[in-house]
């Protein structure tokens, strides 16, 4: 497993756990699993309470983030859901100018994560 996958892999982790406050209903797809789809789509996680789909979210990592991959995003963003994008702290920039060049900006929410380790 290279640098990539093990970031996206303890994000999707973290994030399942973090999120079961909110969301009684998480489905998670691992890269290479198709489990959990939503209107023929298969995000990282969909989040839902009570059967009803509240939310989607992709983990994305320095590598993932590309042209191609924003309009993967504009895809998910229409499917009439919040879409949250999680991506790493220092490539928020670079994100939000591909979303608001993919003119969808106001139809996602990003979240931001970093990596510290703090040596004595």
């Amino acid at each position: 497993m290279d640098y990539g996958n093990l970031i996206h892999e303890m994000m999707l982790e973290h994030l399942r756990k973090q999120l079961s406050r909110d969301y009684k209903e998480i489905g998670v797809n691992r890269p290479g699993e198709k489990k959990v789809e939503y209107k023929g789509h298969y995000p990282d996680m969909v989040l839902g309470n009570y059967g009803m789909v509240l939310a989607i979210l992709e983990v994305e990592t320095a590598e993932s983030i590309s042209e191609k991959k924003a309009g993967d995003w504009e895809t998910l963003s229409r499917l009439g859901v919040k879409l949250i994008l999680m991506v790493p702290k220092n490539m928020k920039v670079r994100v939000t100018d591909l979303l608001w060049a993919k003119g969808i900006m106001d139809k996602v929410s990003i979240g931001t994560y970093e990596i510290v380790v703090n040596m004595p």
